[in-house]
């Protein structure tokens, strides 16, 4: 993990603050310094998470809604073999819909069955599961596994270091300018931050119900940054003596 603190980008303006736009315990004429730093931290995810779902179609609504039935139970079991718990596996859809067949020649319309399925997003908290989920959800009958997305159960932690980080440097560079300004720095006035979760790329696929692969699947997640930027007001004392 390599934590930096963006200094090319810092801005930094000294302002004189006016009693009608600030905090009322600020004089009209009581000078401030203004800040706004970021830091940023690079990572590895250690989750992912995709959604598949199996379906079956039948001339009867109840039959079809039977064989998803059993899809299901197959997939899930496929799932608990892998190590993936109930939890992690939950329901996101269902549906059963009638299915319609237009005839060009008579401009009509005849019911050609039942299609029921249902849809589930399935949470791997162990990377190394990935691949070997995936397969098992296949060979269970998924008939489309889609929405990969990568993430990190740490990623809380990451941003709260980045804020301490980003802080530090406004703090540090608050204080640069008002010696610069023959002056002192006092107490922070306003701090406020802004995090920026990183951009994770979803990979779409679709993937036909076929038997298990010989061979488990393997999928490497890139590495993800977060980003946090501070805003922060700060009080100015003009004469290194006051």
């Amino acid at each position: 993990m390599n934590v930096r603190s963006d200094s090319m980008k810092l801005f930094v303006s000294f302002l004189l603050l006016c009693g009608s736009l600030w905090p009322a315990s600020l004089r009209a004429d009581e000078p401030a310094i203004s800040v706004t730093a970021s830091s940023s931290v690079k990572y590895q995810p250690d989750m992912a998470e995709f959604v598949t779902s199996v379906s079956a179609t039948d001339n009867d609504a109840s039959k079809a809604a039977a064989k998803v039935a059993e899809l299901w139970k197959s997939l899930q079991q496929s799932l608990r073999a892998e190590g993936i718990s109930a939890s992690d596996a939950s329901s996101v859809a269902y549906s059963v819909n009638p299915e319609w067949e237009y005839n060009r020649t008579t401009g009509k319309r005849s019911l050609k069955g039942y299609t029921a399925s249902h849809t589930v997003r399935v949470r791997v908290r162990d990377l190394d599961k990935l691949g070997n989920a995936i397969d098992a959800v296949a060979g269970a009958g998924a008939g489309s596994i889609s929405g990969l997305r990568y993430s990190s159960s740490r990623f809380d932690a990451y941003r709260t270091e980045v804020l301490k980080e980003a802080v530090k440097s406004a703090r540090q560079d608050a204080q640069v300018m008002a010696k610069a300004a023959d002056g002192r720095l006092g107490s922070v006035l306003e701090l406020s931050y802004t995090a920026q979760r990183p951009v994770v790329p979803v990979m779409r696929t679709f993937m036909a119900a076929t038997p298990q692969a010989a061979e488990s699947t393997e999928l490497q997640p890139g590495e993800q940054e977060v980003t946090v930027s501070v805003s922060s007001r700060w009080q100015f004392f003009a004469g290194k003596g006051k």
